[in-house]
């Protein structure tokens, strides 16, 4: 899937939240602290990491690209 960004950046636990991969920012940081997220391929450990256009989230087998 595609998310559409709206500013410059997206922060990853709010993008968990927008794309509704995570219900809460509680739920999404957890996600990210357990090592289930990946951005750009590899583990992303910083629940606070800025998103912009180009890069690629994974999470649960599902792909999110970030696009401007």
């Amino acid at each position: 899937m595609e998310f559409q960004l709206k500013h410059e950046f997206i922060e990853l636990d709010n993008l968990l939240k927008a794309a509704d991969i995570a219900a809460s920012g509680a739920e999404a940081r957890q996600y990210v602290l357990n090592g289930s997220v990946k951005v750009n391929g590899e583990v992303e450990a910083r629940v606070r990491r800025k998103l912009r256009a180009g890069d690629s989230v994974e999470f649960g087998g599902r792909q999110i690209s970030i696009v401007a």
